[in-house]
């Protein structure tokens, strides 16, 4: 890809984030992947993959979302608030916010990760989202940040925050499924890696035989939680 290209590409992504960087090289550097990277390693051993932008967006992402539940939901105790904070922030939910700017289209990635359907990969989306959201923040601060990131986490806090004062996840999802369909959801583990006392889950969400969604967790019964709440945030699904 040519240099003028791509410098149309990050301006065409720059109206979508609705934020104009001072210096584009940031929000370039945020849509390197590692793997594209590596493979000009010999060409260019100093150059750079958004790695250290995903770790610094990840702290970024914690505190405006823990802001914004503080802010917003006065009556909820901590346990609450965390675990809607683990919603908004887990790698299904960051993938949901890449799609919404089509993240995945402006990618810089290796050969390996292009053949293996890289810009679809929901790790790689969450990832590329974190570091994004690092990039404005470097660029803007932490108000240009927050006027990306809080547009976005509303639109997928507000279809279920209520419920998620009073309510499980599961169980919205098993009273929205069964007022449309006779089937209930049900719940399959999908792996279980890691050793005994750090294991990592995840299961899949299915109704009628079609997967809504997957969720990871420490344990079976919190993959399932995130499952059903990733499903609550795509509703048309289970339509």
């Amino acid at each position: 890809m040519t240099a003028e290209k791509r410098k149309k590409q990050l301006l065409d992504l720059s109206r979508k984030l609705e934020y104009e960087f001072s210096d584009p090289v940031l929000l370039d550097l945020a849509l390197s992947h590692s793997s594209w990277s590596y493979e000009r390693a010999a060409a260019n051993p100093h150059l750079a993959c958004n790695e250290r932008l995903e770790f610094l967006g990840d702290a970024v992402l914690g505190l405006i979302a823990a802001h914004y539940l503080y802010a917003n939901f006065p009556r909820l105790p901590e346990g609450d608030l965390s675990r809607m904070r683990s919603s908004l922030v887990n790698t299904n939910s960051l993938a949901c916010y890449a799609r919404e700017f089509d993240l995945g289209i402006y990618l810089r990635l290796g050969r390996g990760e292009e053949q293996q359907n890289g810009r679809e990969k929901v790790s790689i989306l969450a990832d590329t989202f974190e570091a994004v959201l690092a990039a404005v923040y470097l660029d803007g601060g932490l108000e240009a940040a927050r006027n990306l990131l809080l547009p976005v986490l509303t639109r997928h806090i507000i279809p279920w925050a209520a419920d998620s004062e009073r309510k499980d996840h599961k169980s919205i999802l098993q009273e929205r499924v069964q007022a449309l369909l006779v089937e209930p959801p049900y719940y399959k583990l999908l792996s279980a890696t890691g050793p005994d006392h750090q294991k990592i889950f995840q299961v899949a969400v299915i109704v009628k035989g079609k997967t809504l969604a997957t969720g990871t967790g420490n344990s079976k019964k919190q993959a399932e939680q995130e499952a059903a709440r990733s499903a609550l945030a795509h509703p048309e699904m289970f339509k």
